[in-house]
This record gives structure tokens, C-alpha cells and sequence, in this order.
């Protein structure tokens, strides 16, 4: 109720500062849109994007909370960690654990539940689905030199996209650029960041091309934890005709990540930078390489060119080694297509826009066990499997203008179809299948209390099946024999949001002549979430009964006087589990493996802090002639979370102080930009990623202390 009236309020006092503040008769059309800021994590109002909706269409006029992100805004930043990017977007969180290439991923709780990868949040490069078909993801090929523009749909996305009630993230390549140049990128930063590379691009009246390479390495802050990457993306379009645009989409990643491990609370304390020895004498660690080709079509055709149809498909190649307890060697195949269709018309002098597509994804490939000697893998095979992951769905949308340029109501809803099928090539009595399907409908509103200011509210389900690696079975469950647990079933939640965005702009003044504002109060009900445990370290899956997820998420950026400017980002998470009987398998003091059951009913959801608050205060200048100065401050703060479901430990708050200072030169067709800052500059010590629900008490890891980084980027254009 508090959290309710906090919203309403909200929207009450915006609604009434907006008429008092501004005549409706002397606001020009353009004034009634946000105009972009260049360091501001927050979107233009009238910014055109596809992934919240699948089709194109302005965030004012999408009744929930969607952002996107330009790559000038983070120019100056680090760019390493998806953190260094989206930080600031309210309603998301993340921790990342040894770069970007081991992150968590938040939105609203869901995803927090993933100890290794992202979960709950579909992940998208160029459209195409970096997650695998069961929601699983890694993001080794998201590349921020190559990337172009981000776009975030915040909240349940079921209705659209498989396996998304925390949302989709979007990164799209750098293909929109005007003039053919060529780029190059060079990062430094503490223990041994190095990251350099290429980045061309050419432009002619038929095609454009784009090119990135870009080689990482990072020693790591913690031992153990090196990691180095080659990333290669490719974009090629063309216009076949007027309306018509043709795409080849490709990139190749290889490189490897090693594992430090979590630690006990008592070795956090005694060296929280030290790795923990079982991870050191197994080497554990990922070697991945992975490719995707993808071939995409587009075009417009009728009357007034009202109908648009797309259509995409793609192919990739996957190759791992994982190497915990056990060696796993991993080849993945996979084909997949996306199909979308768009009519906009007229009924009873009502715009309406109606669209439906589809999503097949179809992946592949053995998965080879070994013992893991001192790191190396044994010679005798010891486990053998092929499996098959599928996933197909398809959707239907219809968005109606209710009252004229005031109100709409847009309706969706997504059937899913998600199976998998292990096959023992050692021992053939224990093939097994599993599948999952749901609908999952949702109905929301928009009314425009003016053209850049907009109150919406949503009202939909979600389905979230269990990814391939939480399926293995485990000792103690139902039927322990087969190879999939049969005990482990999807979550589905209900999930309500209201809230108000907008830009208030006033050309005229001095002072805060540009204020952007975002406020969502949002409440989840999930059944059966899915939320990991241990049995002698190794991790496994359950469900958890019932779990309630109430939360405000709100946003602001203020340009106070010219080009000083404020961002303010603040989440309030108040997530528990209403039921939740479990039986937990733990070691007795004789080092017996017992079950207990126990009640875990009105505990807070771990590794998801109540209270999350980021402020930045920066400031911009042309300095002399062609040269442009900026500094940024930037302060966060998070309140402690509990490790595990039984709250037996709470983490430290802690509170992280950045600097940013950069340079923007342009001397005939070269630019220069030169940037550096310092992060955690007190050297915090504190718990930047939860390993939830460790048996063994090894919870803990340690977030980055103080580091330095500095960016030497030249680019030439061709005139």
C-alpha cells in the first residue's frame, strides 16, 4: 500500500507541476520531446525502437517501462563490465563476477537466481537471440566498441519473447553510421586490462559495412581469475529496394575465462582477493568459441506501404570446455528463424496496429564427461550424452487507439513450446525427455496526458522453463535414476505494473531547463520459482512454492544549468517467499548426507538488495574550439542482501565513489577522444556477487577494489 500511494502521488504532483508549469498553447510540437543528453543513461521520449513492442514504434507511446541507450552516453566509461553501461537504468541490477563475461543480470528479481550465466532475461544482438532456446545465456560476443545503441524492456515479456519475465535486452550493432570511417580503440586500466582493436565502417548510397575486432585480455583482481577474449562482429546491409533492406549479421568469439571461486565467510575476511584452492588445484576455468551467421530480410509493401513483414534466420556453431570436478567437453548446433508481420489501419477512425511473428530455435550437440586430474582431462570417456534443446512459440498483438492521440490499450499474448531430450550413449536405459508449454497472455494501457508525457499500467503472466543446466537430477529426488529431474517444473508468475514517464522541457530557463522522469511501482506473484541449492558443492535445482516481489523503481535526469546535469536512479525491492517448504539435503556432523525439510515461508529471496541508489553529477563544456571537456561523479549505494534462502548471513552495505574525465578533440576529419577515471576510489572491501545457497558456507566474492582506467580512441572520416 505504502509503495502504491508513493506512485499515486507521484503521478498526482507531475500531472499538476506539468499545467502549472507550462501553457499548452505556447509549447511548440518539438519542445515536446526529449532532447538527447550526452552522458545521460536515460532515453529520448521520442526515440523509435523495436524490442519492446517487435515493432517500431516511440517509448512514449509503449505502455511500460523501455529504455535505450546511444553509445555516445558511455563514450567516456569504461566499457568493460555490462555494469560499466546499464548501471544506471532503474529496476536493474547486476553483479558481475570476474569481467563481463560472468555477470548476473537482475530485472526486478528475476534473474537473480542464476549462479553462472543469465537467467529470467532474454539477451538479443542485432534481434537474434544470444540466449539458447532453453533461456540460458552467456555474453561473450557482445562487444561495447561494436555496439551501437541498447534498448531494455524492463518487466515481464512473456507475451512476446520466450523464457522473459524479467525483461529483454537488446544490443544492436553500430550499422547506422552516416559517413564511411575507420576507428581505433585502446583501453588500459589496473591489473593488466588491456583491450585494443579496430572498428571501420563504410558507406555508400547502396550498402553499408561494418567491422569490429577487439582483443581483451585481464589479469583479474582476484587470483586465478585472468581472462582473455578475440571478438569479431560483422554487420552488411544493402537496399534492394525503397522500402526493402537486406542484412548479413555474423560475429566469432574465442578466448578463455578462469574461475576463482567463492569463499567461505572466514576466508572472505582472512583475503577476500584470494581464490578458493579447489577451483586452483582443478584449474577450473572456460574455453569457449562460438560463431553465428545470420541473414535477415525486411520490407514494406500495400497501400500507403501499411504492411511490413520480416523475416530472419541464422545458424551457430558452439564449442566449450568447462572444468569443475568434472571435465565436460560441450559442441553445440543450432538453426533458427524469426518471422514478423505488422498491419497498421484504420477502424472507426481509431488507428490500430495489429502483428504476429514467430521464433523457432532448434540446438544440438554432445556433451563429452571426463575426469578432471589436476586440471587436465582424463583418457577414459566417462560419460557420453547428446541432447537436443528446442524451442518454438508463436504470438499475436493488437495495439487500438481508444480515445484520439489520448488513450490505447495493447493486447498480447505467446504460446511456448520448449523441450529437451538426453540421450546416454553409455547406457541407454536412461534417455530421457522432458517438455514444457504455457500461454501466457497480457493487456496493458497508455494515456497520453500530453505528447511527451504518458501514464500506462499492465497486466500479464509469465512462463519461465527450466534451462538445461538445472535439470540434472540429483540424489534425492523423485526418481533419481533417470538423467532429468522429474521434480523440477516451470515457474509462472502474475505481474502488475503502473507507472508515469516523461520530459518536461523548458527552453526559456536558466536553471533545470530539461527534466527527464520515470517512476513504475510493480507487483510479481510466482509460482514454483526455480532457485538453486547444493549437495556436496555440486548445484542443483528445486522449487520454491510461492514468492510475492512488490518493488518502485524510478529514475531522473535534470540538466540543473547547462551542462551540468543530474542523474538519480533508485530501486526499492521488497521480495519474500510467502510459501515455501523445501527439503534441503545437508551433511551431518559425521559427514552424512541427510534431507531435512524445512520452512523457508516469510524469508526475503537472497542476492537482491532492498534498497539500490545510484546519483551522478556531470559536467560538459566546449573548452576552445573544437574541444570539449567532461567530468562525471558518480555515487551508488546498496544495502546488504541475504546469502541464501534460510537468511542465515546478510552482506555488508556498501557505497562505491567514481571519476570520469574525458576530452573530445576534432582536427579536420580526425577525432580524438582521450578519457580515464578511477573507480571505487576508497578501496571498498566488499560482497560484489552472491554464490546463493552454498551448503558449504561459500557465499562469498569479493567486488572490485580501487582501479584506474584510461581510453585512447582515434577515428578518421572519409569526407
Amino acid at each position: 500500500m505504502k509503495l502504491s500511494y508513493t506512485l499515486f502521488s507521484t503521478i498526482v504532483l507531475a500531472h499538476i507541476f506539468l499545467y502549472a508549469q507550462t501553457d499548452p498553447d505556447t509549447l511548440k510540437p518539438a519542445q515536446q520531446f526529449f532532447i538527447q543528453q550526452a552522458d545521460s543513461l536515460f532515453y529520448q521520449t521520442d526515440e523509435v525502437v523495436v524490442t519492446g513492442t517487435r515493432v517500431h514504434k516511440k517509448i512514449i507511446d509503449i505502455p511500460y517501462s523501455v529504455v535505450r541507450i546511444d553509445n555516445k552516453q558511455y563514450r567516456y566509461e569504461k566499457k568493460v563490465s555490462i555494469s560499466d553501461v546499464l548501471n544506471f537504468v532503474p529496476g536493474v541490477f547486476m553483479q558481475s563476477r570476474y569481467g563481463n563475461h560472468d555477470v548476473r543480470i537482475s530485472i526486478r528479481g528475476f534473474g537473480s537466481r542464476s549462479n553462472s550465466g543469465i537467467r529470467g532475461v532474454r539477451i538479443l544482438l542485432d534481434g537474434i537471440p544470444e540466449s539458447e532456446p532453453d533461456g540460458q545465456t552467456r555474453i561473450e560476443a557482445i562487444d561495447f566498441n561494436s555496439v551501437g545503441s541498447i534498448e531494455i524492456v524492463k518487466g515481464n515479456s512473456s507475451s512476446l519473447y520466450t523464457n522473459a519475465p524479467g525483461g529483454v535486452v537488446n544490443f544492436i550493432n553500430d550499422i547506422n553510421f552516416p559517413t564511411t570511417f575507420v576507428q581505433s580503440f585502446n583501453d588500459f586500466g589496473s591489473f593488466d586490462l588491456r583491450r585494443n582493436g579496430i572498428k571501420a565502417g563504410v558507406r555508400t548510397d547502396n550498402y553499408g559495412f561494418l567491422y569490429t575486432h577487439t582483443y581483451h585480455h585481464y589479469k583479474g583482481y582476484r587470483e586465478h581469475s585472468e581472462d582473455y577474449w578475440h571478438i569479431v562482429n560483422t554487420v552488411f546491409e544493402t537496399t534492394p529496394g525503397d522500402k526493402s533492406n537486406f542484412q548479413v549479421l555474423g560475429y566469432f568469439v574465442t578466448g578463455l575465462i578462469r574461475l576463482p571461486g567463492s569463499l567461505t565467510k572466514e576466508e572472505f575476511e582472512a583475503d577476500h582477493l584470494q581464490a578458493a584452492q579447489r577451483e586452483v588445484d582443478f584449474d577450473f576455468r572456460r574455453i569457449s568459441k562460438k560463431g553465428r551467421l545470420g541473414l535477415r530480410f525486411a520490407t514494406r509493401f500495400g497501400e500507403n506501404y501499411n504492411n511490413e513483414i520480416e523475416f530472419t534466420s541464422y545458424g551457430t556453431i558452439k564449442y566449450f570446455e568447462r572444468t569443475s570436478r568434472v571435465y565436460r567437453i560441450i559442441n553445440r548446433y543450432g538453426l533458427g528463424g524469426t518471422l514478423r508481420f505488422v498491419n497498421k489501419s484504420t477502424i472507426a477512425g481509431r488507428e490500430n496496429e495489429f502483428s504476429a511473428g514467430g521464433d523457432l530455435l532448434y540446438q544440438t550437440g554432445p556433451i563429452e564427461n571426463y575426469q578432471n586430474i589436476g586440471g587436465m582431462k582424463s583418457d577414459v570417456n566417462v560419460g557420453l550424452t547428446d541432447e537436443t534443446i528446442g524451442n518454438s512459440g508463436f504470438y499475436l498483438q493488437n495495439n487500438f487507439e481508444i480515445l484520439k492521440d489520448k488513450l490505447f490499450v495493447l493486447m498480447s499474448g505467446r504460446f511456448d513450446y520448449v523441450y529437451f531430450d538426453q540421450k546416454d550413449q553409455l547406457l541407454e536405459v536412461r534417455n530421457d525427455k522432458r517438455t514444457f508449454e504455457a500461454f501466457t497472455p497480457k493487456i496493458a494501457f497508455n494515456y497520453k496526458i500530453t505528447p511527451s508525457v504518458a501514464v500506462y499500467s499492465s497486466f500479464g503472466k509469465s512462463f519461465d522453463s527450466p534451462a538445461g543446466n538445472e535439470l540434472p537430477n540429483f540424489p534425492t529426488s523423485s526418481n533419481p535414476g533417470k538423467l532429468l529431474n522429474p521434480d523440477l517444473q516451470p515457474q509462472n508468475s502474475t505481474n502488475f505494473e503502473l507507472g508515469i514517464k516523461g520530459n518536461l522541457i523548458y527552453p526559456e530557463r536558466t536553471f533545470l531547463r530539461n527534466i527527464w522522469f520515470e517512476t513504475t511501482f510493480f507487483n510479481s506473484i510466482i509460482k514454483d520459482e526455480i532457485v538453486p541449492f547444493e549437495v556436496f558443492s555440486e548445484v542443483f535445482f528445486r522449487n520454491s512454492a510461492k514468492t510475492h516481489r512488490q518493488g518502485l523503481e524510478t529514475g531522473l535526469s535534470a540538466e540543473v544549468v547547462k551542462g551540468i546535469k543530474l542523474n538519480v536512479s533508485y530501486t526499492l525491492s521488497n521480495f519474500k517467499y510467502d510459501q515455501y517448504l523445501a527439503q534441503s539435503v545437508e551433511v551431518d556432523t559425521v559427514g552424512q548426507l541427510i534431507s531435512i525439510e524445512r520452512d523457508y515461508s516469510d524469508n526475503i529471496v537472497p542476492s537482491v538488495p532492498k534498497h539500490n541508489l545510484l546519483l551522478a553529477l556531470s559536467y560538459e563544456r566546449q573548452i576552445y574550439g573544437e574541444l570539449t571537456g567532461f567530468s562525471k561523479i558518480a555515487y551508488q549505494y546498496v544495502s546488504g542482501m541475504f546469502v541464501d534462502d534460510r537468511n542465515t548471513d546478510k552482506t555488508n552495505d556498501y557505497r562505491l565513489l567514481n571519476f570520469t574525465l574525458g576530452f573530445d578533440i576534432l582536427f579536420g576529419n580526425f577525432k580524438l577522444l582521450l578519457s580515464g577515471g578511477v573507480n571505487n576510489i576508497f578501496n571498498l572491501k566488499y560482497v560484489g556477487f552472491i554464490n546463493i545457497n552454498s551448503t558449504n558456507g561459500r557465499f562469498y566474492e569479493a567486488g572490485e577494489p580501487r582501479n584506474y582506467f584510461a581510453s585512447l580512441n582515434l577515428n578518421y572520416t572519409f569526407r
